[in-house]
């Protein structure tokens, strides 16, 4: 009960832990694009044809990013306003989603589809690892918090 008496909304964990892993991955997508993709210019989302293709690919992986990133918000902002926010489910999800995709492009893009590689020209060996490494080390990170949020939202946890 709250003090004017009304019940509060129970957190929605399962929502609240979508809603971090679009937010995740999005974020993740934005940074591999604007750093990697523009910045530094090591690759594009599809490197197998012309330079076209390329940035035209680069393109529909911004396009899809910023629709997650802006449909993410949305459910985050509902689940406030709505006070069923599972703070710490949304957290951990988060970070699961930046190792998920993370993971996921240098495993999947980089190494069994090859549509691109981290860089070109160079030993791949250090890039890979660190690639993967990163992905790995915030998956467990994300895993971790969610173990410790596994309790969110029930009577014993309310007031942490």
């Amino acid at each position: 009960m709250t003090s004017t008496g009304a019940r509060s909304a129970p957190v929605d964990r399962r929502r609240s832990s979508l809603t971090g892993i679009a937010l995740g991955i999005a974020v993740m997508a934005a940074v591999d694009e604007v750093v990697f993709h523009q910045l530094l210019s090591w690759h594009h989302f599809y490197d197998r044809a012309t330079l076209d293709v390329a940035l035209l690919s680069d393109g529909l992986l911004q396009t899809v990013y910023l629709v997650l990133l802006v449909a993410g918000f949305f459910s985050f902002a509902e689940l406030r306003r709505r006070g069923t926010l599972a703070r710490r489910s949304a957290g951990s999800a988060f970070v699961l989603g930046l190792g998920a995709f993370q993971l996921f492009d240098g495993l999947v893009d980089h190494k069994l589809l090859r549509v691109h590689q981290v860089r070109y020209d160079v030993d791949l060996l250090p890039y890979d690892l660190a690639w993967n490494g990163a992905g790995l080390a915030l998956l467990l990170l994300g895993a971790v918090l969610a173990w410790r949020s596994r309790d969110e939202g029930r009577p014993a946890d309310r007031g942490r």
